[in-house]
């Protein structure tokens, strides 16, 4: 898997390449603004990028529009973001148009580096990768009216995993189920959600998360 990390703090993004490199990832290149990144993917696109959100000049979605910008003019090329801060509407952004092979964690979690090689190895395979916190933030966003009342607590439980991108057989292991009681779950769910019940796994997980976002 060759990568191109890009990140303004040149110590973040030395010691992000030497864990990698240590886990078996290749480093294709290092780059410090997204001018740089859209460059770098030109030139050799590689397998996937790991982004900041936040780059220069205005640090405000530079890495953001860069991983849009990759993502239209390289749709083999997986896009993971990293954001300092939980923000859903950046979120929905990345998954907005296309939810594949994409990816959205916080910075914390680099510091699990098996945890990033995983989200790595997934969004390359497809899948969509979503931070853990942003999706229970969601789920606990106070609401006036609960859509998610109607679910049970193991429901919610699936629906969580299903948000973070997971597939029926990853949330069966997750939660010790057998996939087909997975499978009536997540029907279930979409049905008591009025949500489509999509047989693409990355077409359900933008649903879910614009569901949750829509009102939050």
């Amino acid at each position: 898997m060759r990568v191109i990390l890009a990140d303004d703090a040149a110590v973040i993004r030395e010691g992000l390449a030497r864990l990698l490199a240590e886990e078996g990832v290749e480093i294709a290149a290092q780059v410090g603004d997204a001018g740089a990144l859209i460059a770098a993917v030109e030139r050799d696109p590689p397998d996937a990028v790991v982004v900041d959100i936040r780059m220069p000049p205005t640090f405000s979605s530079e890495g953001l529009e860069a991983a849009q910008a990759i993502r239209d003019a390289h749709p083999a090329v997986a896009v993971l973001v990293l954001s300092q801060h939980i923000d859903a509407a950046y979120a929905m952004k990345l998954v907005d148009e296309r939810a594949e092979r994409v990816g959205y964690l916080l910075k914390d979690r680099i510091a699990d580096v098996a945890a990033l090689v995983e989200a790595l190895r997934r969004v390359c395979a497809g899948e969509t990768v979503v931070d853990p916190g942003l999706v229970g933030e969601l789920l606990d966003a106070p609401r006036h009216e609960d859509p998610l009342a109607e679910l049970t607590p193991r429901e919610r439980e699936v629906l969580a995993l299903v948000a973070e991108g997971r597939t029926d057989r990853g949330i069966a292991e997750a939660l010790w189920l057998s996939p087909k009681t997975v499978e009536t779950h997540v029907r279930t769910i979409f049905r008591k959600l009025d949500l489509p019940s999509a047989p693409s796994e990355n077409r359900r997980v933008h649903a879910v998360l614009a569901f949750l976002d829509r009102d939050g």
